[in-house]
């Protein structure tokens, strides 16, 4: 067969790698083991035929349209951008496309993602809900395979997280070790309406490292922030010198709000890190290359993802298990706006 004159078909690569075609629809399904070294024949064949699934016939053998959903919040933001180039990275490298839906603040949207999935228009979906009030998970007792990402707490359904609480302590303590004692936090103020779980966890981290350090926290110093963008970070920079309270630190809820941040800093005079420490949250590509670079806590996004889409196929696969929980493990990176 001539590369491409036409689309290449099971049949052509089991030829090329030398095994049946049932051999590489166990790889590319993963319904059965297979032996390593059967598996990379397989995947050689694929890569060099540019061997695309067809997904429409395998939904007509199972039942399954061969696509799965992921909706997040903001896709304006750098976060989401990584993420969703890794859960499609991921999904494609099990057979799977992705559709990818914003819900922002409108809980319908997410409602209409499960309806999609019920008329099995996708087979499951990906969720990051803001607030779990808000979310379908609490409002239908018979939801399709979903796995939720992000900081709300349930036990309904698959889940993937951090530990926002530790990391917000371990910023926060980073910050006092640092000789800060007027922390600012940027992101979530207690007892804030509509609150965010992951705001409310980093703010509970956040009061713990003071407490244990003798601090109390003032309310003053918490500045609410509705868009975690840098626009959001900078609006919330202004709020607080406006209220006239003194502060030697910002900790903020995301790396784009930090960059906003920064940025008002320099215009009202306030060098970081020699008169402000910056900390930021995400480990977004832009931390890296700021000037000073961003101290930030990072995770690792591909194994994330992977942790994200291999839950989700596993439920597709069985709905009777009972719900699970993946912590992905992170890292507080040490960098130039806290290094006076």
């Amino acid at each position: 067969m001539t590369r491409g004159s036409r689309r290449a078909t099971v049949k052509d690569v089991a030829a090329l790698a030398g095994v049946s075609p049932k051999t590489v629809s166990n790889v590319m399904n993963e319904t059965a083991l297979v032996r390593p070294d059967t598996r990379e024949k397989v995947l050689a064949a694929v890569a060099e035929l540019d061997f695309v699934p067809n997904l429409s016939a395998r939904s007509l053998r199972n039942g399954r349209s061969g696509v799965i959903a992921l909706a997040l919040p903001d896709l304006s933001t750098a976060f989401s951008a990584e993420m969703v180039h890794w859960a499609v990275q991921v999904a494609h490298a099990r057979g799977m496309a992705v559709q990818i839906e914003e819900t922002g603040a409108e809980p319908k949207r997410e409602h209409d993602l499960v309806s999609r999935a019920r008329e099995h228009l996708v087979d499951g979906l990906i969720l990051n809900p803001i607030r779990l009030q808000d979310s379908i998970i609490v409002h239908d007792d018979q939801v399709p395979p979903v796995v939720l990402i992000g900081e709300v707490e349930q036990h309904k359904v698959d889940r993937v997280l951090i530990d926002s609480r530790q990391a917000g302590y371990e910023v926060a303590a980073h910050l006092l070790d640092r000789g800060a004692r007027r922390i600012a936090v940027l992101g979530g103020e207690t007892g804030a309406v509509d609150a965010v779980a992951t705001s409310v966890q980093r703010l509970e981290g956040y009061h713990r490292a003071l407490r244990d350090h003798d601090i109390e926290p003032d309310q003053a110093l918490e500045v609410n922030v509705e868009e975690w963008s840098m626009v959001g970070g900078a609006g919330a920079a202004k709020e607080l010198l406006n209220r006239g309270t003194t502060f030697d630190a910002i900790m903020a809820f995301t790396d784009s709000i930090a960059f906003g941040a920064m940025h008002v800093l320099q215009e009202h005079g306030l060098e970081v890190p020699r008169d402000v420490l910056v900390t930021g949250f995400d480990d977004v590509e832009h931390a890296r290359f700021m000037n000073p670079t961003l101290t930030t806590v990072a995770l690792d996004r591909r194994a994330y993802a992977e942790a994200a889409v291999d839950l989700l196929l596993t439920r597709i696969g069985d709905r009777t298990a009972p719900p699970r929980a993946v912590a992905i493990p992170h890292e507080l990176v040490v960098r130039g706006s806290t290094t006076r």
